[in-house]
């Protein structure tokens, strides 16, 4: 990798700046690609954007930018997108800082910022060098999530078809997903999500084997209608949409659950129920509960010290199921370290979490009775 320190100023950076949201932002005389195939999209948020511009401004030093130097001349920018597009759009008049927009500036303020030098390392390298020093200068910066640093590592049409489809603005994936997906598109949440259901569809141990395998591909179909099965089940057994349903690992339900039986209208009356529960303490929980069968995901309420001390008071430390069953316990006096408490009758049928219903049980008792 050769790297050569330039001070460029910015009248030349936004000469022909075009910027194309989404889609593609160039800049230094149509020379510059401002947001190469394995960037991020912007995240700045306001006061990181006009912090950029109070610098500038006042002529204080901004970090040192990375660009890479293509061999047909032109340039892409391997690290410093934030700052550039700062005050690329500031430049074009797309926000105000100070109540002031660009145009509205005094000309010699202009020409102040116009002349600004910011200082870049120029680096001419390999593929795989610019994409080791994307990961590593970053480090320090607004922090990539990981899904983008797989981008920079996988890049091709099936990544670009990819993003079309889960990581724009409004895009289809979001647009179907957002009730269940939690994060943001543009950050590759989305993308990472139906990566990660899919991967564990096909039994690969990591995202990185599945893009490895289909980096080349001519497109992402394979993906896209693997997530459009995952939606249209979720929205078949569970067309009610709720705030708990928001991100629930809804891949991972599918993958296990998809070829059972179960009865919509019926899973509609249960929910209503249990989220009206007091016992249930997790109503996130409700959705597997419903799938699986299993009681642990619904995080019944405990007893409390207080109701584990009376019943065992009241017991006399002894375990009331040693002692129906005749086992050579049934006269031993436990500690109550040793015991466990017991719903007398059982949450599902109906039993709840007060002092009638509490009994400690021997840990041998317990599991026995819990079936387990």
């Amino acid at each position: 990798m050769f790297i050569t320190l330039k001070e460029i100023a910015i009248r030349e950076i936004v000469q022909n700046y075009v910027d194309n949201d989404e889609d593609g932002v160039v800049g230094f005389g149509g020379k510059l690609n401002i947001r190469p195939k394995y960037q991020r999209e912007f995240v700045y948020d306001d006061k990181k954007r006009n912090a950029v511009i109070d610098t500038i401004l006042k002529g204080f030093p901004l970090n040192v930018m990375y660009w890479v130097k293509n061999e047909d001349g032109t340039f892409e920018l391997l690290d410093g997108q934030q700052r550039t597009v700062s005050f690329c759009r500031y430049f074009d008049n797309k926000f105000s800082f100070n109540e002031k927009a660009f145009h509205n500036l005094p000309q010699d303020i202009k020409e102040k910022f116009l002349d600004y030098k910011c200082m870049i390392y120029v680096c001419e390298g390999t593929e795989s060098e610019k994409l080791e020093w994307f990961k590593i200068i970053n480090i320090a910066g607004e922090k990539l999530t990981d899904q983008e640093l797989r981008n920079a590592m996988y890049t091709g049409q099936w990544l670009t078809d990819a993003k079309r489809h889960f990581s724009k603005t409004n895009c289809a994936g979001y647009n179907l997903g957002k009730d269940y997906i939690s994060g943001e598109c543009n950050r590759q949440f989305y993308l990472e999500t139906a990566l990660d259901w899919i991967r564990e569809n096909q039994n690969l141990n990591s995202i990185e084997k599945y893009m490895s395998i289909h980096q080349h591909d001519t497109n992402c179909n394979e993906l896209w209608l693997y997530y459009l099965n995952v939606i249209n089940w979720i929205q078949t057994l569970f067309p009610h949409v709720r705030k708990e349903m928001k991100g629930l690992p809804w891949g991972h339900f599918y993958n296990k659950y998809h070829e059972n039986e179960y009865d919509a209208t019926a899973m509609e009356s249960k929910i209503k129920s249990l989220l009206i529960d007091d016992e249930v303490t997790s109503k996130k929980g409700i959705y597997e509960y419903l799938l699986s069968g299993e009681e642990k995901y619904l995080n019944l309420r405990c007893f409390t010290e207080s109701q584990r001390q009376k019943a065992y008071d009241k017991q006399s430390g002894k375990c009331p199921r040693c002692l129906a069953m005749n086992k050579p316990t049934k006269n031993k006096i436990w500690k109550i370290e040793e015991m466990e408490a017991d719903h007398i009758t059982p949450w599902h049928l109906g039993g709840k979490t007060v002092d009638e219903n509490c009994q400690m049980l021997c840990k041998t008792c317990n599991r026995e009775k819990s079936g387990h």
